[in-house]
């Protein structure tokens, strides 16, 4: 019986101890996945920004580290970089590895209060737009699908920041919210085929496209331009995720929303020409360069067509949100 009980004591201890180890090792585990989430460790997606902040000069390139994450200045890693993303994305591979490299390291990170985003494109060659691309859209307004791509364009000094104010302007009282999908080309191309699309594509971006309906649909002979283009009407942002970050753009929740409240609400499936489609069309007239940025169009929910009518008035906040991109939010004043 002693000898029995002596066995019993010892397997109990020797239990007691391996659970202590095992414990222990899951301490330790959450402790290395904890460590993971530490801010200065940056998210694997490669999110470019432009950015200012007070103690630096001009705009700067950065990596902004995850969704709604602090940034990191791409231009104090390395000196040697552009300071605009046109130029950075003009240079392609050379200047995207090095992004690749400051992405790996552990570098200090920019607070996200400490920094003012710009538009993570600002003066491009050209912004195509392109109208009744949603089939949910298309239905909204008892229209048929296009066969064929609408173009417009706005012109690139309606490009404001992921964050700056949405001006009315006096000439027009039926200014409407309209979220996007924008993609950035990052490598020049003229008549692109569609299976060679995507290697001209830097990456996805939010855009609002902003639209005095008034001059859309009844003013200027009903051409589209003037109502699209006025200044501030680009929001784009917050940061140029690169495709190989997205999983599938043309699968992506889409949503705005206006002083919080649901106005728009789809999935960018619905969209009638994808991204390869588009660029092979619009690359028969115009020779893409890097930088470019195209808007594919909105889905349901735009306040010309609700009953009755509804504007964008002086205050209102508008939230333009697409899955994994990020929220642009941009008050009405």
């Amino acid at each position: 019986m002693m000898a029995l009980g002596s066995s019993v004591s010892w397997i109990l201890r020797f239990s007691l101890q391996a659970l202590m180890l095992v414990s222990g090792r899951r301490r330790l585990l959450t402790a290395l996945l904890q460590a993971q989430k530490w801010p200065f460790q940056p998210s694997r997606d490669m999110r470019l920004v432009q950015f200012q902040a007070p103690h630096l000069v001009g705009p700067h390139l950065g990596l902004e580290t995850g969704n709604g994450g602090g940034v990191i200045n791409l231009n104090a890693f390395d000196p040697t970089l552009p300071k605009t993303m046109t130029q950075f994305l003009e240079q392609g591979e050379a200047t995207l590895s090095v992004a690749r490299r400051a992405l790996a390291a552990q570098l200090p990170v920019l607070p996200r209060s400490e920094v003012t985003f710009l538009a993570p494109v600002t003066r491009p060659d050209k912004v195509v737009c392109v109208g009744m691309n949603y089939v949910d859209h298309c239905k909204e307004q008892n229209v048929p699908v296009p066969k064929e791509p609408i173009i417009f364009s706005k012109f690139a000094s309606s490009i404001v920041g992921p964050y700056d104010e949405v001006v009315l302007p006096p000439e027009s009282q039926e200014v409407d919210w309209e979220v996007e999908l924008a993609v950035v080309i990052g490598k020049k191309g003229k008549h692109i085929k569609a299976t060679d699309a995507m290697a001209h594509v830097a990456g996805f971006t939010v855009a609002h496209d902003v639209s005095a309906r008034d001059w859309q649909m009844r003013r200027n002979g009903k051409q589209w331009l003037l109502g699209k283009t006025f200044d501030t009407f680009c929001p784009l942002g917050p940061a140029l995720v690169t495709k190989d970050s997205v999983a599938d753009p043309h699968n992506l929740k889409i949503c705005c929303r206006v002083n919080g409240e649901v106005v728009q609400s789809s999935n960018t499936n619905q969209m009638v020409f994808k991204t390869e489609d588009l660029i092979a069309w619009v690359s028969q007239f115009v020779t893409f360069y890097p930088g470019d940025v195209i808007l594919t169009g909105t889905p349901p929910g735009v306040g010309v067509f609700r009953k009755p009518p509804v504007f964008l008035k002086k205050g209102d906040e508008v939230q333009c949100e697409i899955e994994e991109l990020g929220v642009i939010i941009n008050k009405v004043v």
